[in-house]
C-alpha cells in the first residue's frame, strides 16, 4: 500500500492503495484524481452523467461508474472522498458510512497533500482565482521553477486543471465556499478581493469576511499574506499575518505597497507601469485584456517578489500568458460577429466583462443564471450589471447543486432588468437562443455568453 506521506504529498495518518471519488466529474475532483493516480494509487470514480471530463479520466485508466450507485462501494476501497457538494441522502456517501470506510472532503485531502510542499500558495478571493492562479503557475513554469498546480478551470497552455510538477511549489486555487479553504496552510496566500457571494453559506457580506479572517490565520507562521488594499475590513483580516504585502491601481493609501499607474488598456491586452512604494520597478505587458486584471497581475507580481523570483523572469512569463478557458476566451465569429464567452456569474464579474470589451457596433449578452439562491440574492444587482449591453438574453436558471426554488426565477429577473431600461428577453433554451442570435448578428456586433452554466454551448455552436 502506498502512504500519502512523502516529500510531495504531506501527510495522510492511513495507508491507502485504492481511493474512490464520489463525484469526480467535477473540475477540482478530476485534477485531484490525476494526481493521485501519477503518483501511483489506485484510482476509481463515479458521477451521475458521462462528460468530456469523464471521458478523459478514462483515458488516463480511471475507473469512471455512471450513475451514482451503492454498488459502487467496495469493501477494497481504502479512502472515499466527497466534495461539499455531495449530500447526505447520496447512495454512495450512504453506502461508505454504512460499511465504516474511512473518509475525507476534498478540500481537507488537498490539505494533507499541501503539507508535504514548502512553498506552498493559495490563491484566494471573491472574482478572479482561477485566472490569477493561472497567471501565477505560468509565470513560476516559465521561470523553470515546475509548480504542481490545482486549478478551478482548464489552461489553455495544457487543456489541463492541474499540472504535476516535481519541485517545492505547489499553486493552489482557494475557493471560499463552505469554507473549503480553511483546510489548508499555506506558505503564501493571496485574497484578491471580497464580496457578496456565496450567500446560501456565508448569509452575509459580514459572513464571508469572517471566512477570509480565518484563512489569514492559517498562514504559517514565516508566510506572507498578499492581499488587495481595498479589501473590505482590512486591518482585521491582516493583523493575523506577520508578514503583509498589499496591492491595489494607484496608492490608494500609504499601505498600498505594490501598486500599478499609467495604465494602457485595450481589447488586445494590458500593459502597465509597476511601483513599489514610490520605486518604479518595470513596466509589463501582457495579452490579458481588462482593467480588472491589473490587479490580478498586481498580486501575482507581488507574490512572486515575496518568492525572490527575479524581476525579468516575472515580467517575461507575463509576456507570454495564456489564461484560462472560459475566462474572456475568443471562441470566433459568426457572420463577422466576433464571440467572447467567460464564466461570469455574479453581478460584479458581468460588469467587468462589459467593461472589458470596448466600443462595438452591437453588444449581445447570453446569460444564463447559475443558482436559484444567488440569483434572488443578488436580483437587483443583476438587474444593473448589465449597463452597455444593447441586447441580453436570459436563460431559465442553471440549478446546480440546488433544489427547485419555485420564488425565483429568469422571467422575474427579465422583468427586473426591463426596470431598468434594458432591451432584454427570456429564452427558453439554447436552441431557441442559437436561432435569434442567427437572425441577428453581423459585422461589427459582439457576442458574451455568461454564465457559471453552459451558455457556453450556444458560443461554440454558433462559431465558425
Amino acid at each position: 500500500m502506498n502512504d500519502i506521506g512523502n516529500a510531495t504529498m504531506g501527510q495522510i495518518p492511513i495507508k491507502i492503495e485504492k481511493i474512490h471519488f464520489i463525484g469526480i466529474g467535477g473540475i477540482s475532483m478530476s485534477g485531484l484524481a490525476e494526481i493521485l493516480k501519477y503518483n501511483g494509487f489506485t484510482v476509481t470514480g463515479s458521477d451521475d452523467n458521462s462528460t468530456a471530463v469523464t471521458n478523459h479520466l478514462k483515458s488516463k485508466n480511471i475507473q469512471v461508474l455512471i450513475p451514482n450507485a451503492k454498488e459502487n462501494i467496495t469493501n477494497d476501497i481504502d479512502l472515499v472522498v466527497y466534495t461539499a457538494a455531495i449530500r447526505a441522502t447520496n447512495p454512495e456517501y450512504i453506502a461508505a458510512k454504512e460499511k465504516k470506510l474511512p473518509m475525507m472532503e476534498r478540500a481537507e485531502l488537498l490539505g494533507k497533500i499541501l503539507d508535504g510542499y514548502e512553498k506552498s500558495i493559495c490563491v484566494a478571493g471573491t472574482h478572479g482565482k482561477t485566472t490569477t492562479t493561472s497567471i501565477l503557475a505560468e509565470i513560476l513554469i516559465n521561470a523553470g521553477l515546475d509548480p504542481t498546480i490545482q486549478i478551478g478551470g482548464h489552461m489553455n497552455r495544457n487543456g489541463a486543471n492541474y499540472h504535476i510538477g516535481n519541485s517545492s511549489y505547489f499553486v493552489l486555487e482557494a475557493c471560499e465556499y463552505n469554507n473549503s479553504f480553511l483546510h489548508w496552510k499555506p506558505q503564501i496566500g493571496l485574497i484578491l478581493n471580497i464580496d457578496e457571494d456565496h450567500l446560501d453559506f456565508f448569509g452575509d457580506l459580514n459572513g464571508v469576511i469572517n471566512s477570509f479572517e480565518e484563512f489569514s490565520k492559517n498562514i504559517l507562521p514565516n508566510g506572507t499574506l498578499i492581499i488587495n488594499r481595498d479589501t473590505p475590513s482590512f486591518d482585521k483580516i491582516t493583523k493575523h499575518v506577520n508578514r503583509v504585502i498589499s496591492f491595489g491601481i494607484e496608492p490608494s493609501s500609504e499601505y498600498t505597497h505594490i501598486w500599478g499607474t499609467n495604465i494602457d488598456d485595450s481589447a488586445n491586452g494590458i500593459a502597465f507601469d509597476v511601483m513599489k512604494n514610490d520605486e518604479f520597478l518595470t513596466r509589463v505587458n501582457t495579452p490579458m485584456a481588462g482593467r480588472f486584471n491589473v490587479l490580478n497581475v498586481l498580486a501575482c507580481f507581488s507574490a512572486c517578489l515575496a518568492l525572490e523570483i527575479p524581476m525579468e523572469k516575472i515580467s517575461q512569463g507575463l509576456q507570454t500568458v495564456k489564461g484560462v478557458k472560459r475566462r474572456f476566451e475568443h471562441k470566433g465569429t459568426y457572420n463577422g460577429a466576433k464571440i467572447i464567452d467567460d464564466y461570469a456569474h455574479h453581478p460584479t464579474e458581468i460588469y467587468h466583462c462589459l467593461e472589458a470589451v470596448g466600443k462595438r457596433d452591437r453588444i449581445f449578452c447570453l446569460f444564463h443564471p447559475h443558482t436559484y439562491s444567488r440569483t434572488k440574492n443578488h436580483l437587483d444587482d443583476f438587474a444593473r450589471c448589465f449597463k452597455g449591453a444593447d441586447k441580453i438574453m436570459v436563460l431559465p436558471i442553471f440549478p446546480a447543486r440546488e433544489p427547485f426554488d419555485p420564488t425565483i426565477s429568469s422571467e422575474m429577473l427579465v422583468e427586473k432588468i426591463k426596470q431598468n431600461g434594458e432591451d432584454v428577453i427570456f429564452v427558453n433554451n439554447f436552441q431557441e437562443a442559437e436561432d435569434y442570435l442567427k437572425s441577428e448578428l453581423t459585422t461589427g456586433d459582439l457576442l458574451l455568453t455568461l454564465g457559471a452554466g453552459e451558455a457556453y454551448k450556444v458560443a461554440e455552436a454558433l462559431s465558425e
